[in-house]
Order: C-alpha cells, then sequence, then structure tokens
C-alpha cells in the first residue's frame, strides 16, 4: 500500500474514532436522564433541607420522567454531602440540594476542608428562601422577646441552645442575639443538621434554639414549642400575630436558602435541562402551596449563572460576618 494511500485511511480512521467519541460524550446530555437522579441532601432527616428537598421531589421526577432518589449524607456539617457530590460522575445523575451553611457559612468557617462550593459546584438554581425564627421549650417562663431577655439576664447560663454545628446559621444568629442583648446561655451542638436539634429542644434537652420557621411552625401551632420571633423582612403569612426580630429591635442575618447544585465538569445541556426542570417545578401551584403552608418562600433564580453569582455574594457576606464577629475558624 502506498504511504499517501495509508495515510489517508489512517486519517479516515482516526476522524471516524474521534466523531464517535464526541457522539458518546454528547449522549449522556442528549438522552438525559437515562435512568434515576440522586439527590444528595446534606443533611438527616427532620431539617429545613429534608422538608423542602420531599417537597419538589415529586415534581422533578415527573418532569425528568425518571425517579429523583432522595439521599440523606448527613454529617460533617453538611461536608459530608457536599464532599460526595463533589465527588459524583459529572454527568447529571447526581445534583445536590445545598443551603446557606453548606455553600457559604462552611466554606468561611472550614478554612482547611479543600472543597469551595461556589468553585468546585455548578450552581443551577436558587427555589426557596426559609425564614428562621426564635424559639423556645414551653418550660421557660418568658412569653415575650423582652420577658426572655429579662430572664437570661437575671439567669445567665441557665438555658442551654441548640444548634446543629458552631459554623451553622441557627449559631451565627444566636451569637449575634447574645451579643446584642448581653446575655449568655450554653450551646449544645447536635449531629445531622437542625432535625436532631430540633428533637433536642422538644425534649426540653436545650431550651432556646434558632431554626428554620418550616422546620417548628408546627410544633408552635401544636403549643409544643414557644415563639418570640421571625427572622425575615415581613411577618410570616403562617404566623402573622408573631412579629418580626426586627421590629423587637433585633436585626437578625439568616434564614436558611436552598439551591440546587452540579458537580462540576457536568454538560451544559444537562444543567440547562436541570435549571427547566427546576424553574418549572417551583411553579407548580402544589409545590408552591405545600411550601407557602410550611412558611418558605419560593425564589427561583433568573439563570444558573445568577445564582452563581448570588452564591459568590453569599460568601463574601458570610466571611465579613465571621470575620467581624471574632469567630473562631477550623
Amino acid at each position: 500500500m502506498k504511504t499517501s494511500t495509508r495515510n489517508m485511511l489512517c486519517a479516515l480512521v482516526a476522524f471516524a474514532l474521534s466523531t464517535f467519541a464526541a457522539q458518546l460524550l454528547a449522549q449522556p446530555a442528549t438522552n438525559y436522564p437515562a435512568r434515576p437522579v440522586r439527590m444528595i441532601i446534606p443533611f438527616a432527616p427532620g431539617g429545613a433541607s429534608d422538608a423542602v428537598g420531599r417537597i419538589i421531589q415529586p415534581s422533578m421526577s415527573e418532569l425528568l420522567k425518571q425517579t429523583v432518589v432522595i439521599d440523606n449524607r448527613g454529617g460533617a456539617d453538611g461536608n459530608i454531602g457536599v464532599e460526595a457530590a463533589y465527588k459524583a460522575t459529572p454527568d447529571g445523575y447526581t445534583i445536590l440540594l445545598g443551603n446557606v451553611g453548606t455553600m457559604a457559612i462552611n466554606p468561611n468557617f472550614f478554612t482547611k476542608f479543600p472543597i469551595k462550593p461556589a468553585r468546585d459546584l455548578i450552581a443551577i438554581s436558587q427555589v426557596v428562601d426559609v425564614p428562621g425564627c426564635l424559639i423556645s421549650h414551653p418550660t421557660v417562663p418568658a412569653k415575650t422577646l423582652k420577658e426572655l431577655i429579662d430572664y437570661l439576664k437575671v439567669n445567665p447560663g441557665k438555658l442551654n441552645f441548640g444548634s446543629p454545628a458552631a459554623s451553622s446559621a441557627n449559631t451565627l444568629d444566636m451569637l449575634t442575639f447574645l451579643n446584642k442583648t448581653g446575655t449568655s446561655v450554653v450551646g449544645v451542638t447536635y449531629k445531622g443538621g437542625a432535625g436532631p436539634a430540633t428533637i433536642g429542644l422538644l425534649g426540653n434537652e436545650v431550651q432556646l434554639m434558632f431554626v428554620t420557621l418550616n422546620s417548628s411552625v408546627n410544633f408552635v401551632k401544636a403549643g409544643r414549642l414557644r415563639i418570640y420571633g421571625v427572622v425575615s423582612d415581613q411577618r410570616s403569612p403562617i404566623l402573622p400575630e408573631v412579629p418580626t426580630m426586627r421590629e423587637q429591635g433585633y436585626d437578625m442575618h439568616v434564614g436558611s436558602w436552598q439551591g440546587v447544585f452540579a458537580p462540576k465538569g457536568t454538560p451544559r445541556a444537562v444543567v440547562d435541562k436541570l435549571f427547566a426542570t427546576t424553574i418549572q417545578t417551583m411553579k407548580n401551584p402544589e409545590v408552591q402551596k405545600r411550601l407557602a403552608d410550611s412558611g418558605v418562600s419560593v425564589v427561583a433564580s433568573k439563570s444558573p449563572e445568577d445564582f452563581a453569582e448570588f452564591v459568590k455574594k453569599e460568601n463574601e457576606r458570610f466571611a465579613e460576618l465571621i470575620k467581624t464577629a471574632n469567630i473562631q475558624t477550623e
């Protein structure tokens, strides 16, 4: 065979192989999803993230025409779930429901943790904003925020407060509140997220807690917990009689926004489909009703880039907050 003919055949074979490889790479995007999708929730069942995930899961499954399987990966203040998402194959079959703690607070608290969500994960869309609230076990004698502050001042260190982690939004708000009021309580940390901490509050192991409204509203309505104020710009429509903390002179920092993320390297076509699916899910009237009934506001991003910019700014905000509060990082 002549050299020129051999070179031509080699070139044709190489072209055919490269075309076939490109088709294989494109296949997950064009046929996506061809099997169930795993949604990692980086906390134990019972908290705000788990509740939101289970509300949006049926609609996402219906729209994707594949089952979205919830995978609770609690531990290490949410970092175990984040790491599992980071290490997953970037093909769209693993997504993460991240929140303000895992995506914006932890990166600035656990400075040695090598994974930085704003850098190492793809932001798909925000889905909700969850107001926070200050609650107590009903055995605490104070019935109003003013009475609570007065009680804490004459009983320093007598009450315990629960939180899912030293780095959590719950703890940041409690420390801010204690600093502003000149009071003190004893912190107790629960593994697995706000769910176990709320159980501890219900059992009177701890007596105070900042927690998301949707994690506690049913217990408040049933008289099993007492509420002093809502951490939000406006009063909640499900508890309109409860004033905000800001109305009462105490400007707290956070509730708990939630959003969908995917491993870095996920094909753009898959990212776009996940974004469209997420937006359609948040427009679903049943999803909106269930979230509204639990005091959660739907917040959908304009685009993945819009959500990525939001996450970046949230990281900057909490970096400054942690520095200003002189909180020791790990």
